[in-house]
């Protein structure tokens, strides 16, 4: 069977003169496959029946990966095992409300993540504060009673544009979309770009799998439709984030991931600003990246505010040093309001000390920059622990004092193997032991 999923306009369209066909056909195919998001050939019914007829006997398919089975955190996260026709799989991942990551790096996006908040408790417990005297649940579904003195979540509507409307209820409009519908204002979909992963990241699940292969641009962009596919997702007036930080090293498939790109924007209808590419740092990738006319926003994953942490807990540092990374990422052309995220996971007593944040801010001063903290997310076999929250509110506190905004992502789905640094093609019911602090 051959693919049409992942396939541009100049490539439908040399395949359709290849049939005989005019090229309007292509633009139809084209339509057909990112607009409508069919599932298969019989859908497309802009074709003539001898037309999908003959595709089929061609042993064309639409090609979108297979949703083969579904995880729900008590948090409302879903994780996805994606089959891609050859049987390999990679999980993806859909948070409703996001994570926060997008805070503060300048886009639409972020502006719409102004009023999250996160303490560190809550991202160390993995348990979110919904109100005053709301009932909450733990990472372990254990019902909590939160304190009225703790930080609560804002959700006051901010430039919604009339689609969005407050959770919980109240205002109504006819143009609502689907996430809206359900109480959402926003939804992240986290997505896969190998099978595996050779960087071999030490704190990371993923890492333990290896490196199978590349996945296509169609299987990249596929789980994207997939998962839009599955909850009714209506592009234009739901609001949509992606984030290429699931299974793999983006960089290191880099044309197909670019392709997807172009294909997501093109095609499915998602501006390059609602994304961003997550890279461990490889310097050729990075270079590529800068010049780059139609990108997302990058997010280089620093974890270590020198070299010899960083070689530790990241090996691919003995290729491409801190310095080296700092200097090709300050040559991107940011576009206005535009920063570059620096991720930073918190490994307890390894790289979350007052001198180690005196170091970031010293690495990155006088940069356009943002930092998300990551609070570890724990994994059978990887010998770390979380830090503490005490360390973080301060690694936290200092970076902010020193100039450089910070903020700490919210841990979505962790209790079902979801969340960053996690994803490892789980099959089984297994559930990660996770560190509670009691209520906040």
């Amino acid at each position: 069977m051959r693919a049409l999923f992942g396939m541009s306009l100049p490539e439908l369209t040399e395949t359709m003169a290849a049939m005989g066909q005019k090229p309007y056909r292509a633009r139809q195919v084209f339509e057909a496959l990112y607009k409508q998001r069919v599932s298969g050939v019989a859908e497309m019914t802009t074709l003539s029946t001898g037309l999908r007829g003959e595709l089929e006997r061609g042993g064309w398919t639409v090609g979108l990966p297979e949703i083969v089975q579904t995880a729900t955190s008590v948090d409302g996260t879903e994780r996805y095992l994606m089959r891609m026709a050859d049987g390999e799989t990679v999980e993806t991942v859909w948070m409703p409300d996001g994570d926060g990551g997008e805070r503060g790096d300048g886009s639409e996006a972020a502006v719409e993540e102004a009023s999250e908040t996160e303490t560190a408790e809550e991202a160390v417990s993995g348990i979110r504060v919904q109100g005053s005297g709301a009932r909450v649940q733990s990472a372990n579904g254990a019902a909590l009673t939160s304190d009225s003195s703790a930080a609560l979540r804002n959700d006051k509507e901010e430039g919604d544009g009339g689609y969005w409307s407050r959770r919980g209820g109240g205002r109504a409009r006819s143009n609502f979309g689907t996430l809206a519908e359900n109480g959402f204002r926003r939804a992240t979909i986290c997505i896969s770009s190998q099978v595996g992963c050779a960087v071999n990241c030490q704190f990371c699940l993923t890492a333990k799998l290896g490196i199978k292969r590349n996945l296509t641009a169609g299987e990249i962009a596929g789980q994207v439709a997939a998962v839009l596919n599955r909850h009714g997702i209506q592009i234009g007036k739901d609001r949509i984030n992606l984030v290429f930080m699931g299974m793999g090293e983006p960089f290191l498939n880099y044309d197909s991931f670019m392709k997807s790109v172009r294909l997501l924007v093109e095609g499915i209808g998602i501006p390059e600003s609602r994304m961003t590419v997550s890279t461990s740092g490889i310097l050729p990738g990075i270079e590529a990246f800068a010049k780059e006319t139609v990108r997302p926003k990058l997010a280089l994953s620093l974890n270590a505010s020198n070299d010899v942490v960083r070689e530790r807990i990241m090996p691919i540092t003995r290729k491409w040093d801190i310095a080296a990374l700092l200097e090709a990422v300050q040559k991107i052309p940011l576009r206005t309001r535009e920063w570059v995220t620096f991720e930073y996971v918190l490994l307890g007593g390894v790289n979350d000390q007052p001198e180690h944040a005196n170091e970031v801010l010293d690495l990155l001063a006088g940069m356009r920059a943002k930092v998300n903290l990551i609070v570890w997310n724990p994994g059978p076999g990887i010998d770390y622990v979380q830090p503490k929250p005490g360390d973080v509110a301060v690694f936290q506190k200092m970076l902010i004092e020193g100039g450089i905004a910070t903020y700490i992502r919210r841990p979505r789905g962790r209790d079902i193997y979801a969340a960053c640094g996690q994803l490892k093609r789980t099959v089984t019911e297994e559930k990660p032991e996770l560190v509670t602090i009691g209520t906040v």
